[in-house]
């Protein structure tokens, strides 16, 4: 007996197990006496629930913020768009005060205050459908119903093996075909989960919205799922809400909630008749500050998206195309394997089959009928494999690899991808349509020339300029605009918000005309806005002095053409307001084509007064749009990208035409396009390169169908015309590629092929719209997109050819095989390991070659061009030929030349195909090219992938003899195998010297 058992018998270890766990039970009523009243008064732990009639005790309002209200009183509120419940809580001034924001700073007090707001009110997060585990995809490999039949086939085979030889040598033949299935199984179900989780990222990321709010007095960026109740969210045209909340203020707001209610209308938001903005929404027009009181879960379009189940998955064109492709060597497959089944079949049955032996194979009165249904379960199962290998399952998994692989590697090179179906059809672009702002050009703007009436004014003169003149300009400036300023105390420097057009002018007005920003806004009281917009072209304002209550001053700002058009006088700097007539016009089109002939963009201020009951006036809503005075012109520079010209160039040696469309007017899209090499020096406006929106929109469509290849330039355009002419281009072939950044680019990025919309001053409307996120709004970028379209493209057809060759040997030697000689030199294992080659791993090498710079000296696939070309069918062929002839060799004359038996001779015959397979991947690699290993080296996947091949294959022939149905071979042997299947790298040398039209 143990010494435990002596010290311990049964009693006395049921009495021990009893007093540990009471003495936990004691330990765990200690540490809740001790703890959870700790836990209760941290911030963090408690929400309350207090209404009007409720006691709040001191504790409670020393520890938990937000005591003052009812987290569901303010949900419903919006929610139920109830003026009366939002009355009850002091309107909207009485929220600010209940969520403890200032309406002024927004948020301060920093971290601490964020994270007990997400505590008691709820993150600004939606529950998501669970990803995909690593088991459903295991589950849904053994659904192909080849895998199926493969498993039958193997479980009979199982069975009548044991049966026969018993465990120790029955389970052979069954059992390494159900190891080689699972193999294949288990690696196409990792394959596929690791993109499943790719995609998963990729979602999560193309769904993190930032926008602006007001915390600690600053207007800062943040992600939406930062967003806290309390929040104040700045919004502008195309922008999406992000959670609910309320009008704090802003001007002539505007949103289509049809994304909510369905209903297509646009809704007017204001602060008195329906202060309730929805998340999911999208601003129309205007600009708001919003103050946000439900978020996640607790708003309109949380409860929507919780009842929404998004799958990543999508199938693109191209995996559709490549589904019947599959379709139709399938049916191929089927029909040779069926036609070796019959004729194994009927062999078998009239006693010319040979057994394991060699010896004729005879049904007589003896044979069992275990040995008969063994030999048919094996025929069958041969049969069924022959079909694994034929069916290029490996297609939908190739482009699902390359895509993923595509997808990670484009979002380091500045590219999101939205939708999958954008990777493949980049590739195929002929034309890309581009804004220029931010695109071409850097966003960086600056002030570089001031025009008063008709003097330029530098530096030197800036001090001539009259006080009245300065006092308009800097009303024109800070009060007209959606930007703003900060500086945290007057020893800060200033920071400037808004787009780079504003802050451009901002800045300008602070330093060079000494603008205070928060003095005038003190001063002045704005009554009116109308925001700016891509149609109009222009913002103006109405706003009252408050020293001067019956004077009413409208403020335009926008396109100088346009401005100046509105305009009947012009005051210059010594405050002087002269009349505007038909000559003056002329000079005034002459500065601003001067400026626009050096790339500025020409921005022009204008002002008129109207008297308090002065007649048609007299609403301040209703802002004077003639007999303006014109008081300032600028220019703003805006630099072309360094790397533009050289990313254009690169798009036209591929083929691929620009198309550069702008809002500005024509001296300056001229000037722009020749700096970014859209266009030569030499040309002019009178050959059709560079038109007006406004001529391109009144063509016919026969005149636009003609004349839209020779527009490289369309100035001064409207989104009607961008989606004219994508529409123009589609129709006659083109395969067209646009850029946005607008609301009203929305159109134009839906229709196109590719939509690209810009990941920084692009809107949300507009992101919704693209296909592809270009993150730093950088042309070079799309260049790089189009370069990985085309590789996406390329990889493709790489495997295509390589599959398919291996498809053509494995079904013409199979079936040459049973006809004459009644058996096929493969088993079902082999033949698993050969499709595990061609498929997953084969898809893997070749699916992640990188982009090459000779990709980009091609022309564009375009839409006709057939997915395997006349090259790959040369390449193709040419190999499976030279298989064919060496295994048919080596299946008829293999004994004799090596002088062996029949097992090594099939055991030669099995390494040296797949051996032609090892070294076809080397060909595959280039299409064309001869030179198959230029940048191999930089492809470790695809070294690796080779190396565990050929070492896994070594495994199989020396080691693994009963599972593979192999013999060992020797060193010769081996040499000879290797030799003969090396010899298709000089044959597709020589192969490819022959011409071939694509």
């Amino acid at each position: 007996m143990r010494i435990s058992d002596k010290l311990f018998g049964p009693k006395q270890r049921w009495r021990l197990a009893f007093s540990v766990i009471s003495i936990c039970n004691a330990l765990i009523s200690l540490t809740k006496k001790k703890l959870l009243p700790a836990i209760q008064r941290t911030p963090s732990y408690k929400v309350i629930d207090i209404h009007a009639d409720d006691e709040v005790n001191e504790s409670d309002q020393n520890h938990i913020p937000f005591y003052k209200i009812d987290p569901k009183s303010l949900v419903n509120v919006v929610k139920e768009r109830s003026l009366e419940l939002l009355g009850q809580l002091g309107g909207v001034e009485g929220v600010v005060a209940l969520v403890e924001t200032d309406a002024e700073n927004g948020i301060v007090d920093g971290v601490k205050n964020l994270s007990c707001r997400r505590n008691v009110f709820g993150a600004n997060t939606y529950p998501k459908k669970p990803p995909k585990g690593f088991f459903y995809f295991m589950v849904e490999a053994f659904k192909d119903t080849t895998i199926l039949i493969l498993l039958v086939c193997a479980a009979l085979s199982l069975g009548f093996g044991i049966n026969k030889a018993g465990w120790a040598n029955g389970w052979y033949d069954g059992g390494s075909i159900y190891i080689a299935v699972f193999l294949v199984i288990g690696v196409s179900a990792v394959s596929n989960f690791k993109q499943s989780r790719q995609f998963e990222k990729l979602s999560k990321e193309s769904a993190n919205i930032k926008v602006d709010v007001v915390r600690d007095g600053r207007r800062q960026e943040v992600s939406t799922f930062d967003i806290v109740v309390g929040d104040i969210v700045c919004l502008k045209i195309g922008d999406q809400i992000p959670a609910d909340g309320l009008f704090l203020s802003g001007y002539s707001l505007t949103v289509d909630e049809s994304s909510i209610t369905g209903e297509g209308d646009h809704l007017d938001v204001n602060w008195s008749e329906n202060p309730f903005l929805f998340s999911g929404a999208k601003v129309v027009d205007g600009y708001v500050q919003m103050l946000v009181t439900s978020v996640g879960m607790n708003t309109t379009w949380g409860e929507v998206m919780g009842s929404i189940n998004r799958d990543t998955n999508e199938q693109t064109p191209l995996q559709a195309r490549l589904d019947k492709l599959t379709s139709y060597i399938g049916k191929i497959g089927l029909t040779v394997a069926f036609f070796v089944l019959v004729v194994l079949l009927v062999r078998y049955f009239t006693g010319t089959s040979k057994d394991a032996e060699g010896h004729r194979e005879y049904l007589g009165r003896e044979t069992k009928f275990r040995d008969v249904m063994n030999a048919v379960i094996l025929i069958i199962s041969d049969a069924v494999t022959i079909v694994v290998v034929a069916i290029p399952e490996g297609l939908p998994l190739a482009v699902t690899l390359t895509l993923a692989f595509s997808m990670k590697r484009m979002m380091s090179d500045m590219a999101m991808v939205r939708k999958l179906s954008a990777c493949e059809t980049m590739g195929s672009a002929t034309i890309i349509c581009t804004d220029k702002t931010g695109t071409l050009t850097l966003n960086q703007m600056k002030v570089t020339e001031f025009w008063l009436g008709q003097n330029a004014i530098n530096n030197d003169s800036l001090h001539k300029i009259s006080l009245n003149v300065l006092e308009l300009l800097r009303q024109g400036v800070s009060l007209n605009t959606t930007g703003n300023v900060y500086r945290a105390n007057s020893g800060m420097a200033a920071e400037f918000c808004g787009s780079p057009t504003e802050k451009a002018l901002l800045s300008w007005a602070v330093f060079d005309l000494g603008m205070n920003m928060e003095e005038l806004k003190r001063d002045c009281s704005i009554l009116h806005v109308e925001t700016f917009n891509s149609e109009k072209k222009r913002s103006g304002i109405s706003m009252r002095k408050k020293d001067d209550e019956k004077t009413i001053y409208v403020h335009w700002k926008g396109a100088a053409e346009m401005i100046v058009s509105m305009c009947s006088s012009y005051q210059d700097q010594t405050g002087v307001i002269n009349s505007i007539d038909e000559a003056e016009k002329v000079i005034f089109n002459q500065i601003i084509q001067g400026m626009a002939a050096k790339s500025l963009r020409c921005i022009a201020f204008a002002y008129g007064k109207v008297v308090e009951g002065e007649f048609g006036y007299s609403d301040p809503q209703l802002l004077k749009e003639e007999g303006l005075v014109l008081f300032g012109v600028v220019g703003l520079k805006d630099p072309c990208r360094p790397e533009v010209k050289s990313a254009v160039e690169a798009c036209r040696g591929a083929g691929v035409k620009i198309k550069m469309i702008t809002g500005d007017n024509l001296f300056t899209a001229r000037a722009i396009a020749i700096e970014c090499g859209i266009l030569s020096e030499e040309v002019g406006f009178d050959n059709g390169e560079v038109v007006e929106g406004a001529e391109f929109r009144n063509y016919t469509p026969e005149e636009r169908a003609e004349k839209v290849n020779i527009i490289c330039v369309m100035a001064r355009s409207s989104p009607l015309d961008k989606l004219l002419m994508v529409q123009c281009l589609k129709q006659i072939g083109h395969v067209v590629a646009v850029t946005g950044d607008g609301t009203n680019d929305a159109p134009a990025l839906k229709e196109a092929d590719i939509g690209l919309s810009m990941g920084i001053q692009g809107t949300e409307v507009a992101k919704e719209s693209s296909d592809i996120i270009i993150l730093d709004d950088n042309f070079t970028s799309i260049v790089t997109v189009l370069k990985w379209g085309r590789c996406v493209y390329n990889n493709i057809q790489k495997f295509i050819q390589f599959q398919l060759t291996v498809n053509i040997a494995a079904l013409v030697i199979n079936l040459i095989a049973a006809v004459s000689a009644g058996e096929i030199p493969l088993t079902a294992v082999q033949m698993l390991w050969v499709n595990l080659i061609m498929d997953t791993l084969g898809a893997l090498a070749l699916a992640t070659e990188r982009p090459t710079e000779d990709l980009m000296e091609k022309p564009p696939v375009g839409r006709s061009k057939p997915l395997i070309t006349n090259i790959m069918w040369r390449n193709l062929i040419s190999q499976a030929l030279y298989q064919v002839a060496v295994l048919l060799t080596l299946q008829f004359k293999g004994e004799a030349i090596f002088g062996v038996n029949e097992k090594v001779k099939d055991t030669l015959l099995f390494n040296t195909f797949v051996f032609c397979q090892v070294f076809n991947e080397f060909n595959s690699r280039k299409l064309e090219k001869k030179n198959v290993f230029e940048g191999i080296l930089r492809n470790k996947l695809f070294m690796g992938i080779i190396g565990v091949t050929v070492v896994l294959q070594v495994v199989m022939v020396e080691f693994l003899k009963k599972f593979a149905g192999t013999h060992r071979l020797n060193w010769g042997q081996w040499g000879a195998c290797i030799g003969v299947a090396a010899i298709s790298w000089p044959l597709g040398w020589v192969v490819k010297c022959i011409p071939v039209s694509n």
